[in-house]
């Protein structure tokens, strides 16, 4: 893999493939950039597709100090990195959320699309990610890795049975490598209530989809497409929180190239 040093010198690993318009893949918690390969692989037939590995995950580096802004520069970098100054995001569950937040602070976005970001609008959920967010701090601190990765995993509503057998899979030791970015997640993530007042300020075009199965995802989802002002709404019904990447890449591929025109005056 190439690396795209970040502002801060952290060394991120990327992949890049196609060509035409750049779009950038941006995963979610516990993946290294790999769920989405097979996902550049579909849209490489149109656009110019960068998947890389978000900081401390994979072969990408790491900073002193966690903030998302760190993020958003690493974003920015590998923006340069494609050529043209410019590029359109897809961000997956926690990945939707840091697109988002890239959205509203880069004037080189174009388009934004995501999938089944984990914003919850019930009122407990503030009080609820505090506590989750304090005991994973616990767990982290004391060396308890595994622990940790099973606390997200009880979070996503896996079963004692479930976690368990996880436990025993051979990709177990590759989640506990990268157990402390479930805390970068977190604060990508804030309360979990999206941050509709920051994001009704966005000019993009932005996709929200979602596959219709998590109730507090889709009511969420919802409230992004009625306050963000050149949203569309997608319910790709049948499809779970992994989206099948022949599906979403047809859906991109729509909604990218009809989004191009109308932010091509957008100011560079």
């Amino acid at each position: 893999m190439p690396y795209v040093t970040s502002a801060d010198g952290t060394q991120i690993a990327y992949s890049i493939d196609g060509s035409g318009p750049a779009v950038i893949l941006t995963t979610g918690s516990l993946d290294d950039g790999s769920e989405n390969a097979r996902l550049a692989t579909e849209l490489s037939r149109w656009f110019r597709v960068v998947n890389y590995a978000r900081r401390g995950r994979g072969e990408s580096g790491d900073g002193r100090e966690y903030s998302v802004a760190r993020e958003i520069e690493d974003i920015a970098a590998l923006i340069d990195a494609a050529g043209g100054g410019r590029a359109a995001l897809y961000g997956v569950s926690t990945g939707g959320a840091l697109a988002l937040e890239t959205a509203a602070t880069l004037r080189s976005i174009d388009a934004v699309a995501v999938y089944e970001v984990p914003y919850d609008l019930a009122p407990e959920t503030p009080q609820q990610q505090r506590a989750y967010v304090a005991e994973l701090d616990r767990r982290l601190s004391a060396g308890r890795r595994g622990d940790a990765v099973a606390l997200f995993m009880e979070l996503a509503g896996s079963s004692a049975e479930e976690i368990a057998g996880a436990r025993a899979h051979p990709v177990w030791p590759s989640l506990e490598r990268i157990a402390h970015t479930l805390a970068y997640d977190a604060a990508v993530l804030g309360t979990r209530q999206a941050p509709l007042e920051r994001f009704a300020r966005l000019h993009q075009p932005v996709l929200v989809a979602t596959g219709g199965g998590i109730p507090p995802f889709e009511g969420a989802a919802d409230a992004l497409a009625d306050t963000i002002p050149r949203a569309r709404r997608k319910v790709l019904t049948g499809q779970g929180h992994v989206v099948d990447p022949a599906v979403m890449a047809a859906e991109l591929k729509a909604f990218f190239e009809e989004a191009r025109p109308a932010t091509s005056s957008e100011p560079r």
